[in-house]
């Protein structure tokens, strides 16, 4: 649990390393990858096609290991006024199994928009091919 909250609250640009359905992370602006305000460019596929946003982080909550992505420009913005990722990693400490939640939070621009259903697959491809290679690691 704590490698998998670490790659994404302190080595995100390592992310790309550990998923194939990322294609390319890279600073957008800011100072570094994880200071206050900085903005990330990711490049990901999703149901076969290739799709681009721009990325910060709003809230990163140590003690619970709980991070708040906001997803913004590009591709989400074709589709969706709000957009965010809230991930969760839950430290069972050796009772039980640990576990990853991610949450999606959005507000479509229209009703005629689907609900993000793909991201959340997306994201549990992404999560069990991260989590396979932290523990080979």
């Amino acid at each position: 649990a704590a490698k998998f909250f670490n790659l994404f609250a302190t080595e995100l640009h390592n992310v790309q390393n550990h998923c194939e359905r990322v294609h390319g992370t890279k600073l957008h602006e800011g100072d570094h990858w994880h200071g206050p305000g900085s903005i990330k460019h990711w490049t990901y596929v999703i149901d076969g096609k290739v799709h681009k946003c721009l990325e910060k982080v709003e809230e990163i909550d140590e003690e619970n290991k709980k991070i708040t992505y906001k997803l913004f420009g590009e591709d989400i913005d074709q589709h969706y006024k709000v957009f965010k990722f809230i991930l969760e990693v839950i430290d069972n400490k050796g009772v039980g199994h640990d576990a990853v939640k991610w949450t999606v939070e959005y507000e479509k621009l229209n009703e005629d928009i689907d609900p993000p259903n793909a991201y959340m697959d997306f994201l549990s491809k992404c999560t069990k091919d991260i989590d396979a290679n932290l523990l080979k690691a």
